[in-house]
């Protein structure tokens, strides 16, 4: 996963020009080089550059142009980095780190509590092999893939899947929840595999990272919601747990 200032570089350096901050975060997050389920990408991408020119000084990699403007900076000078800035760049990264951590396991027990609410024998796995929850009803096995994400400043929510893990459990027991965590309450999106092979063949699901990652891109719009973009409305598959069976 790319962080938020090797994006940035990487952004910048396509662009060839000066962008502000939720520009940048913008255009990272649409061409799948930058992968985050934080409420708030465009403030952690600005925090991250604004640390990095105040640590590094003329070694950084950017320069502000404008408030929440910023290119690279092609006067860089190598400078050999203090312990001070390494420790800050690390702590920087943890805490985002650390954000999507605890993201993620919020959402596997939302699922695993609601899954236990209608009657599944379901757990958390003690250790992640692809699938986050295992249930079992009327001795039937499912496996549940648990996706989390936060609302983000452009009213989307984002997900990415490991296409090595999507290829690998590739039955018609495996279902993708992905759970839309807002301020007004929790929704989940519940699609089996078949399902989600067919939105990644309609291109609804895109691929990123050099094709080793899967982009879920989910918005609410006039009541309804859509993967992706307006031609793929997925109303019927939202809070649809029936569809477990």
């Amino acid at each position: 996963m790319n962080t938020f200032k090797q994006a940035a570089i990487e952004i910048l350096k396509k662009e060839g020009k000066p962008l502000h901050y939720q520009e940048i975060t913008k255009r990272a997050l649409e061409s799948g080089i930058l992968e985050t389920a934080g409420a708030s990408p465009d403030n952690s991408m600005n925090a991250q550059i604004t640390s990095d020119i105040k640590y590094k000084g003329d070694g950084s990699d950017f320069i502000r142009k404008k408030p929440g403007i910023y290119a690279l900076n092609p006067n860089k000078k190598i400078i050999k980095e203090t312990e001070k800035v390494i420790e800050q760049e690390k702590e920087e990264e943890a805490k985002i780190s650390i954000e999507g951590s605890f993201t993620g396991k919020g959402g596997e027990h939302l699922v695993c509590s609601e899954l236990l609410f209608r009657g599944f024998n379901a757990s958390i796995m003690s250790v992640d092999i692809g699938m986050d929850i295992v249930a079992v009803k009327e001795n039937q096995l499912f496996g549940i893939q648990v996706k989390t994400s936060n609302l983000n400043s452009y009213t989307t929510y984002v997900f990415d899947v490991r296409r090595v893990s999507f290829e690998r459990h590739n039955t018609g027991n495996i279902f993708y929840i992905f759970v839309l965590h807002g301020e007004k309450g929790n929704h989940f999106l519940i699609l089996p595999y078949l399902e989600m092979e067919k939105k990644v063949f309609e291109k609804a699901i895109l691929e990123v990272g050099h094709g080793k990652r899967f982009r879920i891109n989910i918005k609410f719009r006039e009541g309804k919601v859509y993967l992706g973009n307006l031609d793929h409305e997925m109303n019927y598959y939202l809070d649809n747990w029936n569809l477990i069976k």
